[in-house]
């Protein structure tokens, strides 16, 4: 992933990029208001400010409560962009956030506003900064079959076509078995070939302050419960509801997102709300922690990494804000 250009590694060519701030981190980490109070110390220098949301829940109209979006009122009058940008009826790929993101970067720069990504979906934000692998189109025919095969004789499949793939993957991860088989039976050359050949990352066009918050995970874990439960009591029953009579594919993104088969589930009448509640809140502490470690390990060893207790927006952006 892209590492940070700082005036000390990069002389003379920082202040000819465009600044990118990004905060990053697991869900329930304080991404969202430590975005705006960044936003604001902007504000108050006289600047312009533009939150973009790089959360792959955050994206869907679907999931205001569920998704913890921020309301009007936690926006403070920072502009945000694509929060509730897809109908749940549209997947929305990295690929297309990314290029909705990178519309939305230049628009900022062009009006002279600091971009400030915020979320914890690492494929979006390796996708936007990275760029994507050129994968041709897959045969509809070879997607219908793979998808079509259990995985473990997708999984087997694919160590004849692909061992190096195969070996990297757990034999039961059926989505990524599945992907990297109907790569090679397409296209002929195997995932990794494709995955050398990324573009249309931005990484090096911008002048990139990122910040990665890594809290206490027993600090995490109870915001996690603890916001599960107020979703619960706050909406998210009657988001549900909604979504749920639209009779969407139940393997849609908005429909796999958390919260949505623990309430149906309920809903359904097969298990309690208090079960639902149980459900839902391990699954937002799985998440979070699949997040933690991703955070942990992939972002570059010189991405600045706090935990929220400690964040001064002053500090962290110092470079970002005196300019």
């Amino acid at each position: 992933m892209t590492t940070v250009n700082t005036p000390s590694n990069q002389p003379g060519e920082t202040d000819r990029r465009p600044p990118l701030a990004l905060i990053a981190g697991p869900t329930a980490s304080g991404k969202s208001d430590c975005a705006v109070r960044l936003g604001e110390a902007l504000l108050k220098q006289g600047r312009k400010a533009v939150i973009i949301n790089a959360d792959s829940a955050q994206v869907y109209a679907d999931l205001a409560v569920l998704s913890a979006r921020p309301s009007e009122a936690d926006m403070r009058g920072v502009s945000h962009r694509l929060f509730g940008a897809w109908d749940g009826a549209q997947s929305c790929s990295a690929a297309d956030w990314a290029a909705a993101a990178r519309a939305e970067i230049a628009e900022a720069h062009a009006g002279g506003a600091v971009p400030i990504l915020v979320g914890g979906t690492g494929l979006y934000i390796r996708t936007l900064l990275d760029g994507i692998a050129p994968i041709p189109p897959i045969d509809p025919a070879v997607r219908t079959a793979v998808r079509a095969m259990p995985v473990a004789e997708a999984h087997a499949a694919l160590t004849l076509a692909d061992p190096a793939r195969a070996a990297a993957l757990a034999p039961t991860d059926t989505t990524r078995v599945a992907r990297a088989l109907e790569v090679v039976r397409s296209t002929g050359q195997p995932l990794a070939h494709w995955q050398a050949r990324l573009e249309g990352g931005i990484g090096k066009e911008v002048d990139l302050r990122p910040l990665v918050l890594l809290p206490d995970r027993g600090w995490l874990y109870q915001r996690c419960d603890a916001r599960f439960a107020a979703m619960l009591e706050g909406g998210a029953v009657a988001e549900v509801e909604r979504l749920l009579a639209r009779g969407l594919d139940p393997d849609m993104p908005v429909m796999r997102a958390i919260g949505v088969s623990e309430i149906g589930g309920w809903l359904r009448g097969e298990w309690s709300r208090e079960e639902a509640l149980r459900r839902g809140a391990q699954a937002t502490r799985n998440y979070a922690k699949r997040q933690f470690t991703w955070m942990r390990h992939q972002p570059p060893a010189d991405w600045p990494r706090a935990t929220p207790e400690t964040i001064d927006i002053s500090e962290s952006f110092v470079f970002l804000l005196r300019h």
